[in-house]
């Protein structure tokens, strides 16, 4: 995990070994029971690490008793000049505790009715009421606009109570004709591989299922289903959509086709649906997590901090769009001169400042700087740059999680940097190594900063002394790196004493998490419905049975 908890200047660690900033070369050191010991490192470290237990130390650490260290041979003054470039990516515990509090004023005014506007994470309502309970049933229809494919899929929710959720699906291209097109050749494409699917699924003909539409776009949510387009973004560009409800122009192709019907349709973020396809099976996941290509976070708010909607009663789902942190400069203290440049060669810049320090998209970007800055410093490949090293773009996110796997890391760091065009030694890849584990550090870090907020105001929201609570995360930055969540748990545990948090990963967001949201809806419409028919004026019966207690 980190590096600079305490007041030791620890390198970041490796998988299977590190060095600490005082050790050249694995130098031994006789340790003393009064000293703590570096991470994965046989040294004495003058101060131990604040707060961080025996239970925390990744695993693999040691080997019958001694340390195992995967820097040998590399020369002291080497390893000391490329800790003083790595420095400002290491983050201490103040500085994380001091994230934290950033992120909870922003979440706060998110929140608000009038602030909510200049916000940098902008807190939006999703009309999400409530998680699953169990009880849920039912058939259910999805759909899944992200990019240049639809994916159209059934499922079937909880029969008999058995919570069996079964699904199947089709994929359906969107040609780059209709992306370009107008919104009506767009919607009616839809509607025409909605009807293409229905015609393979004989039961479901003549009936009218409630439907859930992922549209991965931005959007302005008015009510779960209805949903307005703020722009076009993944190479669309249709017509007549913008401004308007496209949960309405969805139902438009489907009257103008007039071969199905649909019953309700609940928009759905695909955040809010990595947390309700967890929720299903376990229902104390009240928070989504995403850390793929891009990152963000939705959980359950108390009504009555939810400023912009009516009523203070329940909770109700919020997409913090916490990619957005930082946009206000809030960050700008732990920013490094890499992360300013990635975001300056960026197509957005100065947007989504979070998300470019710890996404997918950003993460591989950010260590092909800082290869490039150790190379010039002659510190990496004898000084020698090539020509994809020099490539924005071209040191790809996937290559960190391969780098830093536990036995073949190294000779895949080998394999990567020759394709890159590099003549890399044994000693060049330990470097490599040890750069892609001081980011991801970093990133997981930084993610665990996040949630630790939001596990906190949770907590405080319901005046729990202790929470215990579950989080469905998707995304391949957490699901293929090897010890990103490790790293994350761990600083969760620090930042956030008092919250128990479980971390599942989510089955299928877009589809089996979309109909969720549709089936907990329908669920919640049975329930009002039961109320209204009960609301009547009481029975003679129920009057006389008050008077006894009066």
């Amino acid at each position: 995990m980190t590096s600079t908890f305490g007041h030791h200047p620890v390198l970041t660690p490796l998988r299977g070994g590190s060095v600490c900033a005082g050790c050249a070369a694995g130098a031994e050191q006789q340790r003393s029971r009064s000293s703590s010991r570096c991470w994965m490192l046989p040294c004495v470290m003058e101060e131990p690490l604040n707060q961080m237990s025996a239970s925390q130390t990744p695993p693999k650490q040691e080997m019958n008793g001694d340390v195992q260290v995967h820097l040998e041979g590399v020369p002291a003054e080497v390893l000391r000049q490329v800790e003083v470039c790595l420095q400002p990516f290491k983050l201490s515990e103040n500085q994380l505790k001091e994230v934290t509090s950033w992120l909870k004023r922003d979440m706060n005014h998110g929140l608000r009715k009038h602030r909510h506007k200049n916000a940098a994470v902008k807190m939006l309502p999703t009309f999400v009421r409530a998680t699953p309970d169990g009880t849920e049933r039912g058939d259910f229809l999805a759909l899944d606009l992200g990019g240049t494919n639809l994916r159209v899929l059934h499922v079937s929710v909880g029969q008999e109570l058995q919570r069996v959720v079964t699904m199947d699906s089709q994929i359906c291209e969107i040609p780059q004709n209709i992306m370009l097109g107008t919104g009506e050749q767009l919607f009616d494409h839809l509607a025409q591989c909605l009807s293409t699917f229905l015609d393979t699924k004989p039961s479901l003909k003549g009936k009218t299922l409630p439907l859930g539409f992922t549209f991965s776009f931005p959007c302005e949510q008015k009510e779960i289903d209805k949903s307005i387009l703020i722009r076009w973004t993944k190479g669309f560009n249709c017509s007549g959509v913008e401004g308007h409800d496209v949960v309405q122009l969805l139902r438009d192709a489907v009257l103008r086709r007039g071969e199905y019907d649909i019953g309700s349709i609940a928009m759905v973020n695909d955040t809010v649906g990595t947390m309700m396809s967890c929720g299903y099976g376990d229902q104390s996941c009240e928070i989504g997590m995403i850390i793929g290509t891009g990152t963000n976070a939705c959980y359950m708010e108390e009504m009555k901090n939810v400023k912009r909607v009516e009523g203070e009663d329940g909770r109700m789902c919020i997409n913090t769009e916490w990619g957005g942190f930082g946009d206000d400069g809030a960050l700008s203290s732990i920013q490094t001169e890499t992360d300013r440049q990635v975001d300056r060669k960026s197509l957005n810049p100065g947007v989504h400042i979070f998300e470019k320090m710890i996404s997918g998209m950003y993460l591989g970007e950010v260590v092909r700087l800082v290869l490039v800055k150790l190379t010039q410093q002659k510190l990496l490949f004898d000084g020698q740059l090539s020509p994809d090293l020099l490539s924005q773009g071209k040191f790809e996110t996937r290559f960190i999680s391969e780098i830093e796997q536990e036995d073949v890391g190294l000779d895949k760091a080998q394999v990567i940097l020759t394709e890159l065009g590099l003549k890399a030694s044994p000693v060049d890849c330990q470097l490599v190594r040890l750069v892609c584990d001081t980011l991801s550090t970093r990133s997981a870090q930084l993610c665990a900063a996040a949630l630790a907020t939001i596990a906190k105001r949770i907590r405080k929201n319901r005046g729990l002394d202790h929470l215990k609570t579950t989080v469905g995360v998707d995304g391949t930055v957490y699901k293929k790196h090897p010890n990103f969540s490790k790293m994350l748990q761990d600083t969760v545990k620090v930042l956030a004493p008092k919250c128990d948090i479980k971390l599942l990963i989510s089955e299928d967001g877009s589809g089996k998490g979309a109909a969720m949201v549709t089936a907990v809806a329908q669920r919640l419409a049975r329930q009002s419905r039961l109320l209204e028919e009960s609301s009547g004026e009481d029975s003679e019966e129920e009057m006389e049975e008050d008077d006894e207690y009066q």
